[in-house]
């Protein structure tokens, strides 16, 4: 059985306090994207897991896929699977693309096997995952809070748009990403700035990880630019990673100077 793990974007990203458990809370919208990977689950005599694609560091045994599997089958009578995941979403981009394989694996393997979980309780087992894991469950527009696992109703609705991200093979861990967050409570919370026309976005929906890393990687900056002269309507960092992605009112030709990147357009 095949399934396509999505991405997302952040739409805004605002980083409110430090939580007592060692996260912050947060306040985005997150907006899934088509650009995703490819995973294959069947049956087998014993589980396996391999991946091809782009290369995913650590161990095997710690993907999230697996983990994934490891905690269904903890609380149901899972079959043993052969599991391929070919990785073509960057790590460490900002898309949420690890998140996204774990959640469609739980998905899957609901499917798959007839265990007749809800989207609520596969919500709740993704959350034990990683905190960008459950929003993949819906795979829809939302607005998230606390960690990011915590979703309500949004009108925000970019169907028509086209999107291009683009990825200058900078890999930013979480961990050097939230070293340099200074958290702040906006004075306007950001789902009401999101009502606005996108045209209205460039003065208002930011990004708060951009305060740390444009100084320290000026080429994100540098790209976000870029992208408002080719014609973006709006355009940003997403998440803590190095992907900057820019919508357009129509499809984009894709820039030269972005050849050495790697970029991938498409329609929201």
């Amino acid at each position: 059985m095949l399934t396509f793990p999505a991405s997302k974007i952040n739409l805004g990203l605002r980083i409110t306090n430090k939580r007592p458990d060692g996260f912050h809370n947060l306040q985005s919208c997150f907006y899934p994207v088509a650009w995703g990977d490819i995973l294959e689950v069947i049956p087998a005599a014993e589980f396996t897991f391999t991946s091809s694609g782009l290369s995913i560091p650590g161990n095997p045994a710690q993907n999230l896929c697996v983990k994934a599997y490891d905690l269904l089958k903890a609380d149901f009578d899972l079959p043993p699977v052969k599991m391929h995941l070919h990785k073509i979403v960057p790590i460490g981009a900002g898309l949420g693309g690890g998140s996204a394989d774990a959640a469609f694996t739980l998905k899957l393997l609901n499917d798959q096997f007839s265990i007749g979980l809800t989207n609520a309780r596969l919500e709740e087992y993704a959350r034990l995952l990683g905190s960008d894991c459950a929003f993949f469950i819906q795979n829809r527009p939302l607005y998230c809070t606390e960690k990011g696992d915590v979703f309500s109703e949004i009108a925000v609705d970019l169907r028509g748009y086209h999107i291009l991200l683009v990825y200058p093979n900078l890999a930013i861990s979480t961990a050097e990403a939230y070293g340099g967050i200074r958290p702040r409570q906006p004075t306007i919370p950001l789902c009401d700035q999101l009502v606005a026309p996108i045209d209205k976005w460039r003065t208002t929906i930011h990004n708060d990880f951009e305060d740390s890393l444009f100084p320290k990687y000026p080429i994100l900056n540098q790209l976000k630019e870029q992208l408002y002269d080719s014609g973006a309507v709006y355009a940003s960092m997403s998440g803590s990673g190095s992907t900057v992605y820019g919508i357009f009112n129509a499809p984009v030709i894709i820039p030269n100077q972005f050849s050495a990147h790697r970029v991938w357009e498409g329609k929201l």
